[in-house]
């Protein structure tokens, strides 16, 4: 089988690792791709988003399954495009993509087919939102309506700092994301996790668990970022909580999307919040997480690729893959200015090998002709490893980031939070 994973971060670097190690795949390619996948494959110069030149290399190189990683190219249609010229994908239809491409969309989606999920209202201008407020009591979460790459979420401690929020976003025209429109929504109280489940056009099931710390810094302070690191499985919570997921989100999702007219096929990441009453959706994204991605993709065994195929050509077969019982943790390796910035980083060492059971996974970067990396995200690299339990896989995980910032050449330019998996 000759693969494309589309996308340039440590998700598609994780995602190839991978699909290169199935029994199935015969080669492995990526669109833009990065350090990473230029490893082990053949990196096309192409955008993520790009699904006419997509389309045309597909065929040029008889790809046979293409898995689109990114949100902006699912948004951009980029599933459609390939499906339409007869190529196997793996991702959502623009169309079913609305559930992350939106947040009033997908708000109102749940809301139509009794999804359990916060209350909220959506605003279209600063005078809205103002008007809104008037009548709003304590903490407020103030969500931007389009894709912001994980930076367009801020949660108010009250009214008067939401009103800040607002005015900030209005007065600059600068709504992260793009756009007018703004979801004001309470505030739910509980534990976070991420539960994946594996689409395949008429049936959804739980594929694996997750737990991501999305703020800069430790003691989850600071601003919100696209993921600080992850492990899985989760920790702490009751042990039918996937069929409670499968029972209260997953199957009044497929239903909602038949019902309308949708044949959703992909991953669909449910952003859960767990509270006294079950789980909650915060947000629903449509694939893999980063860093989630680079955390469930060590545990995998069997033929992932095969399972991706199965899943485009809608028939799931479960069948070719397991979870490994063993935990696996990751931490993100960022510039020191991140999210503010990103600071390219040049002749960063390629070779960041750090045994059987921890991995690098790079993100946004290209292979120098010299062998070095050049690094052009504010994540330059997700290490994980993996442990008996969560305690023994974050003990070995950070153990391998002390190790691997002995050898890179811009460590100093480098931060990571210290309390990844931490409990």
């Amino acid at each position: 089988m000759r693969v494309l994973i589309v996308g340039s971060g440590a998700r598609e670097d994780a995602l190839s690792w991978r699909v290169a190690a199935s029994p199935s795949c015969e080669a492995v390619y990526a669109a833009p791709g990065n350090a990473g996948t230029a490893s082990r494959g053949e990196n096309w110069a192409i955008s993520a988003t790009d699904g006419k030149a997509l389309v045309q290399a597909c065929l040029r190189e008889k790809i046979d399954l293409a898995v689109v990683g990114p949100e902006a190219a699912i948004a951009a249609g980029v599933c459609d495009r390939l499906r339409e010229a007869g190529i196997a994908t793996f991702g959502p239809s623009r169309s079913s993509g609305r559930l992350e491409s939106s947040k009033i969309f997908s708000k109102r989606f749940m809301q139509r087919h009794g999804v359990p999920t916060a209350r909220a209202v959506a605003v279209h201008s600063l005078d809205g939102a103002l008007k809104v407020l008037e009548e709003w009591n304590g903490e407020c979460v103030v969500k931007a309506d389009g894709l912001a790459a994980g930076k367009g979420v801020v949660v108010a401690p009250d009214v008067e700092a939401a009103r800040g929020v607002v005015k900030e976003w209005y007065a600059s025209g600068h709504i992260p994301g793009g756009g007018r429109d703004v979801l004001l929504e309470e505030l739910l109280v509980g534990r976070e996790v991420s539960i994946f489940a594996i689409c395949d056009g008429r049936a959804m099931y739980p594929l694996a668990g997750a737990c991501d710390y999305k703020r800069a810094g430790d003691g989850d302070t600071g601003p919100n970022t696209g993921g600080m690191g992850a492990y899985s499985p989760p920790v702490g919570f009751p042990k039918d909580m996937v069929d409670r997921v499968r029972e209260r989100v997953l199957a009044p999702v497929l239903r909602g999307l038949l019902a309308e007219g949708e044949s959703y096929v992909g991953i669909l990441y449910c952003g859960l919040m767990w509270t006294g009453d079950g789980p909650y959706v915060v947000e629903f994204n449509v694939r893999f997480g980063d860093p989630e991605a680079q955390v469930l993709m060590p545990r995998v065994n069997g033929d992932f690729a095969q399972l991706l195929k199965s899943a485009a050509d809608g028939a799931l077969d479960l069948g070719t893959v397991s979870f490994a019982t063993r935990a696996c943790a990751g931490v993100v390796l960022a510039t020191s200015a991140y999210p503010r910035s990103n600071t390219p980083l040049a002749g960063l060492c390629a070779d960041v090998g750090l045994g059987a059971d921890a991995h690098a996974f790079w993100g946004e970067s290209a292979l120098a002709a010299d062998g070095t990396v050049r690094s052009t995200g504010g994540r330059v690299l997700t290490v994980t490893a993996l442990g008996d339990d969560v305690a023994r896989a974050r003990a070995n995980a950070y153990d391998a980031v002390r190790a691997l910032a002995k050898r890179l050449g811009a460590a100093g330019a480098l931060t990571y939070r210290t309390d990844i998996a931490k409990f």
